[in-house]
C-alpha cells in the first residue's frame, strides 16, 4: 500500500546534489511555531492573536491547555524530529542543500532564520509549510509570513527569494501514508461494521475562509472539499482492503473565534454524542488535518475528546499523525524536487491521490485572500 521511496541518485559528475534542487540554495521548513516554557505560552498567544483585539482573560483560558502540559507545546520538538528526517531523506539521496528552520509564532523565527541565511551567502530557498491544505490560515498567512520577511531584509539592504512547494493534502506521501495508518488502526477491529466509525477531524475555520479557500475565480470551499475528498478516498479503500462496509465522517476542532461567528462544524465532541445515541461502540479518529501530534491533538482529541468518549463509553482508537513518518518525509523530498523542476522550467506531473490533478506550483491571484485586511504574500501570483 505504501509507496517505496525513490533510489538515490547515483551522481555521475561533481555538484550532482546541486543540480537536483537548483536553483534553490536551501530548503526551509516553515511551521507554526509554539512556546516551549510556561513564561512564554501569553507572549506567543499575544503574538498569534496580534492585531485582533482579544483580550488577555480569553488568552489565559486558551493558555490552560499549555499548562495542562507543563507549558510546553510538543511542536517544536516534532519540527527537529522532521527536520532530522528530512536531513536523513535528502542525505540518502545524495542532495547535500542546506536545510533551514523557521516559525511564524516563536523562536526561531522565520525573519531571523532567513537573514541568518543571507549572512551565510544563501539567494533562493523553497519552502516546506507544514500544513497540507489550502486556505487563509493554512497556506496564504504562511506566505504572507514569507513576504513580510523578505520585505525585512530588502530594508536592510539584503535581496532573497522565496518559493514554495505547493499544498501536499492529495501527494501521495501525505495521504497514501494517512491510509496506511489508518488501516493499520481498523485490521484489528472485530465489531461489527454498524458498531464502528471512522471519524475524521481537522481545524476549524470560520466559514467565510473556508467560503473563499482555493484560486479566487474557482468555487471556493477548497479546504472543506479537500478534506472530504481524501477522508472519502480513505474510507473506501480500507473497506475494499477488508471487505467492510464502515462509514467515515469529517468533523472539526479547536474552534475560536467571537461566539456569533460561524465556524465549520459539527465538533468532533458533539459528533460523537451523536454516534453514542445511534449505538456505536468503536470510534476510529483520524487527525488527517495535522501533520503531527500537536497542541490540538495532544489537548483538543487526546484530552477533550477522549474525556466525551470515556463519558459516553465509547471506545476511542485515535490513528497517529504522520509526523515524521518515513513515507511522508519522503513525500516532501519528491514535492522539494517538483518544485525545483517546475522553477527550471521543466514540465512536471507530479503524483496526486486522490485528486488525479495535481495543484498549481504557483496559487494563483485571489487565491485564499485575507479577509480582514489586504497584506503582500510570496509565492504567488498576486
Amino acid at each position: 500500500m505504501s509507496t517505496p521511496p525513490a533510489e538515490p541518485a547515483d551522481p555521475s559528475s561533481e555538484g550532482e546534489e546541486v543540480v537536483r534542487l537548483a536553483p534553490y540554495d536551501g530548503v526551509l521548513l516553515l511551521s507554526f511555531g509554539g512556546p516551549e516554557s510556561p513564561q512564554e505560552v501569553m507572549p506567543f498567544l499575544r503574538t498569534v492573536t496580534a492585531g485582533r483585539a482579544i483580550p488577555d482573560e480569553r488568552l489565559e483560558a486558551v493558555a490552560e491547555h499549555y499548562h495542562h502540559f507543563g507549558g510546553k507545546s510538543p511542536i517544536n520538538d516534532q519540527n527537529r524530529q522532521l527536520l532530522a528526517a528530512l536531513r536523513a531523506e535528502l542525505d540518502r539521496r545524495g542532495i547535500a542543500t542546506p536545510l533551514l528552520w523557521g516559525n511564524r509564532n516563536s523562536a526561531p523565527f522565520v525573519t531571523d532564520t532567513v537573514r541568518g541565511a543571507h549572512e551565510e551567502g544563501h539567494r533562493r530557498l523553497v519552502t516546506i509549510v507544514t500544513s497540507a491544505y489550502s486556505s487563509y490560515s493554512s497556506c496564504r498567512q504562511y506566505r504572507e509570513d514569507l513576504a513580510a520577511a523578505v520585505g525585512s531584509l530588502h530594508d536592510e539592504g539584503r535581496e532573497l527569494a522565496v518559493d514554495k512547494i505547493r499544498p501536499y493534502f492529495n501527494h501521495p506521501g501525505f495521504s497514501r501514508a494517512n491510509l496506511r495508518l489508518v488501516t493499520d488502526a481498523v485490521r484489528g477491529l472485530a465489531e461489527p461494521d454498524e458498531a464502528v466509525r471512522l471519524v475524521f477531524v481537522t481545524h476549524s475555520i470560520p466559514v467565510a475562509m473556508d467560503d473563499t479557500s482555493g484560486p479566487g475565480d474557482g468555487e471556493g470551499n477548497a479546504y472543506q472539499r479537500q478534506h472530504a475528498a481524501l477522508a472519502a478516498a480513505i474510507t473506501d479503500e480500507v473497506n475494499a482492503t477488508f471487505g467492510r462496509s464502515l462509514e467515515g465522517a469529517l468533523t472539526y476542532c479547536s474552534r475560536s473565534g467571537r461566539p456569533g461567528q460561524p465556524w465549520l462544524e459539527p465538533d468532533v465532541g458533539d459528533h460523537l454524542r451523536v454516534l453514542a445515541g445511534e449505538g456505536v461502540r468503536t470510534v476510529v479518529l483520524v487527525p488527517i488535518g495535522f501533520v503531527s501530534d500537536h497542541m490540538e491533538v495532544r489537548f483538543d482529541l487526546d484530552t477533550e475528546a477522549r474525556a466525551v468518549a470515556d463519558e459516553l463509553g465509547l471506545r476511542l482508537v485515535r490513528v497517529p499523525t504522520v509526523g515524521a513518518d518515513a513515507e511522508f518525509v519522503s513525500g516532501l523530498v519528491d514535492l522539494l524536487e517538483e518544485r525545483a523542476a517546475q522553477a527550471r522550467g521543466e514540465a512536471v506531473q507530479g503524483p496526486a491521490w486522490p485528486d488525479p490533478v495535481p495543484l498549481p506550483a504557483i496559487c494563483p491571484a485571489g487565491c485564499c485572500p485575507n479577509l480582514r485586511a489586504a497584506r503582500p504574500a510570496l509565492c504567488g501570483e498576486d
